[in-house]
């Protein structure tokens, strides 16, 4: 017998059905409780409310779980590459060589964008952010390919668009960056991989041969994999509900990068970053700012450590925290910013008051590092993240769409003034 709820109101007693997951998650289905009994919920940030079923990502926080499709990201971050994940997350399983030659071929096919978007590039203000940038010209998309505004095309039709804005999008971010320092845009190479593809185009240079270091293409390709989808976040909320009122694939994701922009989200590496400088401004003095951070009357906060899901470890930073060891081996790069970066993770690692407040260096600290020996601009750093998660969204997006999932509209209690009546100006 499958199990209830039950709730008393007014006197009456309502059943309402428990939901189960296939890892055993609980959820009470409240789809009918205001057509039962004219009340509805209230839970401001949703923290507590499931909007969707989705089979693409399951996430435990309390575990430190994170996997795609049933696959571990462990796994996934040391044996696959970045395209053969977008693939699964989008088409539910890992594919075979055939099936990945097919779809890198398609995505190189599908790189270059329109002559004419390089006006729109040019009419942005020099110092116009990446995001801003990014954003906008993922939206413009839709206009030069208006076919993708039809709902009801065919399977074939939808896919192309899909394999359009996953090929597009590295060239329109690192033509975001070109833009912004002034230096000619670079086109895609098409015998390039999928990482290699975007570092030449952001660092590149039509007046000499660039190469790029198999190490930093092994840690961007992990960096991706790792930030590739995370269950209901707020841009991938986004995504879905901008889809839910058929809105076309490249405006969802445009809308996707919006809220991905805001510092609570995706800024957060890039906000790691500013503190290292703000450190390093003050003189460097790791132990004052450690102690900052532990003074309940003091505002300053690290930033990089914990996570609002994950209550134990971010599993994502274990993995990266190696990549990061080996980049900043390899690469022998001499920074004051990341000495200052080493001594907070240590303190973290170490310090009881941070290990009893699972205070642990998280994916966002591990990445800003990463990015920052990169070469990657500070201003960069969320649009990188965008390049991540953008299979994600589309996964998200398709299994909405297919599921003809109904358009989403939050209820609210009201809480503003009851009737009044209107009072002619001269009498106010």
């Amino acid at each position: 017998m499958s199990e209830t709820a039950k709730i008393e109101l007014d006197g009456n007693v309502y059943e309402l059905p428990v939901i189960v997951g296939s890892e055993n998650e609980k959820a009470i289905d409240i789809s009918k409780l205001r057509d039962l009994t004219g009340y509805i919920t209230l839970d401001t940030g949703y923290k507590n409310t499931g909007a969707t079923k989705s089979a693409i990502t399951y996430l435990d926080g309390e575990e430190g779980i994170l996997h795609y499709r049933g696959y571990s990201i462990e796994q996934l971050a040391e044996k696959a590459s970045f395209i053969e994940v977008a693939y699964l997350l989008i088409y539910g399983n890992l594919p075979n060589q055939q099936e990945l030659d097919a779809f890198q071929d398609s995505i190189c096919k599908h790189t270059l964008v329109h002559e004419d978007m390089k006006q729109f590039f040019e009419a942005y203000p020099s110092k116009a952010h990446p995001m801003g940038v990014l954003s906008s010209m993922v939206a413009s998309l839709a206009t030069f390919y208006p076919e993708s505004l039809d709902p009801n095309r065919s399977p074939e039709a939808k896919n192309l668009t899909i394999h359009r804005i996953l090929a597009k999008l590295p060239t329109l971010a690192a033509w975001s960056y070109k833009n912004l320092i002034r230096h000619p845009f670079m086109y895609p190479r098409n015998e390039y991989d999928y990482c290699k593809n975007f570092m030449y185009m952001m660092f590149a240079m039509p007046t000499q041969d660039y190469h790029v270091d198999p190490v930093v293409i092994d840690a961007l390709n992990k960096l991706l994999i790792l930030h590739a989808d995370h269950e209901q976040n707020c841009s991938t909320s986004t995504v879905r509900i901008v889809g839910s009122s058929q809105a076309n694939l490249y405006s969802s994701v445009s809308a996707g990068i919006s809220a991905l922009w805001g510092p609570l989200h995706g800024g957060a590496n890039q906000e790691v970053i500013e503190m290292l400088e703000r450190i390093h401004a003050d003189g460097g003095n790791v132990d004052k700012w450690v102690a900052k951070a532990k003074d309940k009357e003091d505002p300053f906060r690290l930033m990089g450590f914990g996570h609002r899901v994950y209550k134990n470890f971010d599993p994502r930073a274990k993995i990266i925290k190696k990549a990061c060891d080996d980049v900043l081996e390899k690469l022998g790069v001499n920074d004051p910013l990341l000495d200052i970066a080493k001594k907070l993770e240590k303190v973290a690692l170490e310090d009881e008051y941070f290990k009893a407040r699972n205070l642990y260096p998280n994916v966002d600290f591990y990445s800003g590092i990463i990015y920052k020996a990169l070469g990657i601009p500070t201003e960069m750093f969320t649009v990188m993240f965008a390049i991540g998660r953008l299979p994600g969204w589309i996964a998200q997006w398709k299994e909405m769409t297919e599921n003809k999932e109904p358009i989403g509209r939050p209820r609210q209690i009201y809480t503003g003034h009851t009737n009044r009546n209107y009072v002619p100006i001269e009498q106010r």
